[in-house]
C-alpha cells in the first residue's frame, strides 16, 4: 500500500463515531443506558471538532507548501 499523508480530522471523526456506535450497542444489549441526546451531542460535537482540526491541518499544510515554493523560486 502506498503511503498517504496523515489526516487527523478523519481520525478524530472515526474514533468519535466508533465510540457513539459502541455506546449504542451497549444500550441495545442492556449493558448501559446512555441518554439518546448524549450520544447525539457527542457525535455532533465530535464531528464539529474533527472539522476544525481538518481545517487547521489544511491551513498549516498550505502555508508550509507556499513557504517551500517561495524559497525554491529564489
Amino acid at each position: 500500500m502506498r503511503r498517504h499523508e496523515f489526516q487527523p480530522g478523519r481520525l478524530i471523526a472515526g474514533l468519535v463515531l466508533m465510540a457513539a456506535g459502541v455506546l449504542y450497542l451497549l444500550g441495545a444489549a442492556g449493558e448501559a443506558d446512555p441518554p439518546w441526546f448524549f450520544v447525539l451531542m457527542m457525535a455532533a460535537g465530535g464531528l464539529a471538532f474533527a472539522a476544525v482540526v481538518g481545517l487547521v491541518t489544511y491551513a498549516v499544510r498550505r502555508d508550509r507548501r507556499e513557504r517551500i515554493s517561495e524559497s525554491s523560486e529564489r
